[in-house]
């Protein structure tokens, strides 16, 4: 397969839970040997792109923290273009900085938009009904990501995705989507390489967000069997990936 240009996913591709996939870091160190560039496309919400780029460091990944590109960190960047500064962040206090450092104002009343990520222990029926208020108040609904879940270290985790559902049927509001599978979010990543979509491949183990929102902009989709990968849930999905490889460790032989 002809590459010019590689998109990684982080959770479940470079690690599972708290371990890193063997063979993944030797993998990038021949990306690295051969030119062939990479950046690595995330829809963690949870954590920060600073925390991100810590944790992979203790995993054992030298990976720059500009080359990470996760769902807080366009969003913040969106919202910002849009002038809409006064946010309900229903995130992590951890993710929350990401929008902070992009001048995004954290509010209770009064909001532009309703901001919903993976925020774990922070996604109470007293802030999801918070944010159902604003909504009907006026303001508009943002998701980081809308997975449906994904493999924690015991076992699999709601994701964004349900919550995201629940307030769009509640408030009457279509979300707009900032992570995977946005086009725009894949085209983010490919602009900072200086690669066109018809150059690039995605790497990841989600078939819908990862293989079809890659595939869907013009790129090829190549899943691993690692973190999520559920073959019946693959089978189910219609989504034909190019390439099925058991782990980010096979990659370099196939392009």
């Amino acid at each position: 397969m002809k590459i010019g240009a590689v998109l990684i996913d982080i959770d479940g591709v470079l690690y599972v839970g708290d371990r890193s996939v063997p063979g993944a870091a030797g993998a990038l160190r021949k990306l690295d040997r051969r030119g062939i560039p990479y950046r690595f496309v995330s829809n963690t919400t949870r954590r920060s792109r600073r925390s991100v780029a810590q944790r992979l460091k203790t995993l054992g990944y030298a990976v720059p923290e500009p080359w990470i590109i996760t769902a807080p960190v366009a969003a913040a960047a969106h919202l910002r273009d849009g002038c809409r500064m006064r946010c309900f962040l229903l995130t992590t206090p951890d993710t929350r900085t990401d929008f902070e450092e992009a001048g995004i104002t954290s509010v209770e009343d009064g909001a532009d938009a309703v901001v919903v990520a993976d925020a774990a222990g922070e996604l109470t029926y007293e802030r999801l009904n918070r944010a159902f208020r604003l909504l009907m108040e006026g303001a508009d609904l943002v998701a980081l990501e809308r997975d449906r879940y994904w493999m924690g270290a015991d076992g699999l985790m709601l994701s964004a995705g349900p919550f995201v559902t629940a307030l769009e049927y509640a408030a009457g509001k279509e979300a707009e989507v900032i992570g995977k599978p946005s086009p725009a979010f894949f085209l983010r990543a490919l602009r900072e390489i200086g690669v066109g979509p018809r150059e690039a491949a995605m790497v990841g183990d989600d078939i819908v967000t990862d293989i079809g929102g890659a595939r869907a902009c013009g790129m090829k989709g190549i899943l691993v069997r690692t973190g999520k990968y559920r073959e019946e849930t693959v089978r189910a999905s219609g989504i034909a990936p190019d390439l099925v490889i058991d782990s980010l460790a096979d990659l370099p032989e196939y392009i």
